[in-house]
């Protein structure tokens, strides 16, 4: 099977290609072709011939999508139109990497992968129409939504809070949202295993269990030997970002177990992510 990865060279896409080795990947970023010109996506997928697009590319800086919503939808819904259309054309089946941030965070259960999506910032909003845009010019797809990722291959939110806890006295950090951490590996293994499934539909794939990122900055710090540094929890609005955050946004797993697929507990994979981050 030829799998064509889009964004390869992201903190993800580097994830894929390490975990998934007994298929022919063919790793794509922006100097091979650029999403948002429509001729440059068609010539990579007509060359490259693949049987499945992973698009693990997108434009994931939530505030700088607010101030760049121009830039956010040309990436995140234009350009998912531009590989869906492509993919069509040479009867290649797509999965889209998708978010959590499509939901408001009103809910106090996990989100399904039928509950209505709505919003609440520029990067979830072009996310959704990343999601439209695949269903209405495609129609073999699966929509891989996760959330809270980290890895080793990029800026992450256990290496923010490791390089402040070396600088700075207290750390401050937001109690009121709730999610679950997903390590890009695992996530990288369960889409491998999904696309060699055939998988249809939308699916929800993040690491077991939820906690806030407070929880989350608490833990890092407990498993990495710094315990002692001082953690204040803050509300959302004290943090005063750009982008509204949802309060919630816990995906349920029951979709991925459907394809008897599970993940690991997020704190195991957060200890499995400091081994391998060390130097």
């Amino acid at each position: 099977m030829r799998v064509l990865v889009l964004g390869a060279r992201g903190m993800l896409g580097t994830d894929l290609l390490d975990e998934w080795r007994s298929d022919e990947l063919i790793p794509a970023g922006s100097a091979e072709a650029d999403l948002r010109d429509a001729p440059q996506v068609e010539a990579l997928v007509e060359h490259s011939c693949p049987d499945w697009i992973v698009v693990a590319a997108a434009y994931t800086d939530v505030d700088g999508c607010e101030r760049d919503p121009e830039r956010a939808f040309a990436v995140n819904a234009g350009g998912v139109a531009h590989v869906a259309r492509a993919a069509a054309r040479c009867a290649a089946r797509v999965f889209l990497v998708g978010t959590d941030y499509v939901f408001d965070g009103r809910g106090t259960k996990p989100y399904e992968t039928d509950d209505p999506v709505a919003p609440l910032n520029v990067y979830g909003l072009s996310k959704a129409r990343g999601e439209e845009a695949l269903r209405e010019n495609h129609s073999a797809w699966c929509i891989g939504r996760t959330s809270w990722l980290f890895g080793t291959h990029g800026p992450s939110f256990p290496r923010k809070i490791l390089l402040a806890a070396e600088t700075r006295p207290e750390l401050q950090v937001v109690n009121d949202q709730l999610g679950s951490p997903t390590y890009t590996r695992d996530l990288a293994r369960a889409i491998r295993d999904l696309v060699r499934m055939e998988a249809r539909g939308v699916v929800h794939i993040t690491n077991e269990g939820a906690c806030s990122w407070y929880d989350f900055a608490r833990e890092i710090l407990a498993r990495s030997g710094r315990g002692a540094v001082p953690v204040r929890a803050i509300s959302t609005d004290q943090s005063a970002r750009p982008a509204r955050r949802p309060n919630y946004s816990v995906l349920s797993p029951a979709s991925l177990h459907r394809f008897g697929l599970r993940t690991r507990p997020w704190q195991e994979a957060l200890g499995a992510f400091l081994a391998e981050a060390k130097p």
